[in-house]
């Protein structure tokens, strides 16, 4: 199993062990790539999921520093919380493999918050809008989530 994200397309690909190929639209940083902390790039470079977050957990659940809030993502949840980066459905959480690039210091992918989530099937994929995060369709994130195990390599290229 294997995980690409191509910035420049803005799709991410599956490969599983078989070959068989997988491809979904993502939204990646609005901000574009970069590993420095704070400055809501997407990071580049070789990961691996560190976490499966959210198995069990409905279609739209709303997840806040990574635990269900309980609530289910709804158009008048959001016009309650205009402000929220809304983290759906399931979480992918990303460690970079390749220290002073994506791991550790200034650039940890992981201490950044990097994952792989859900957001709000209303927010357009195949356009740059995350803040740093691979985002995707509610119902290709938990497919993908049910086909990965933590440890699966993740390459995020421009």
């Amino acid at each position: 199993m294997q995980i690409r994200v191509s910035i420049a397309e803005q799709i991410l690909t599956l490969t599983d062990d078989q070959g068989g190929v997988t491809t979904w639209p993502v939204s990646t940083a609005a901000n574009g790539p970069g590993e420095a902390e704070g400055s809501n790039c997407t990071p580049r470079g070789s990961h691996v999921i560190r976490a499966r977050i959210g198995a069990g957990q409905p279609e739209n659940a709303v997840f806040v520093g990574r635990r269900p809030t309980g609530e289910v993502y709804s158009p008048a949840l959001a016009e309650a919380h205009p402000g929220r980066d809304w983290i759906l459905s399931r979480i992918l959480w990303l460690s970079g493999c390749e220290p002073g690039r994506n791991r550790l210091g200034s650039v940890d992918s992981m201490r950044r918050f990097i994952y792989i989530h859900g957001t709000p099937d209303s927010e357009p994929m195949g356009v740059p809008r995350s803040h740093g995060c691979v985002r995707m369709r509610n119902a290709d994130i938990i497919d993908l989530f049910d086909r990965v195990t933590v440890g699966c390599p993740v390459v995020i290229e421009e």
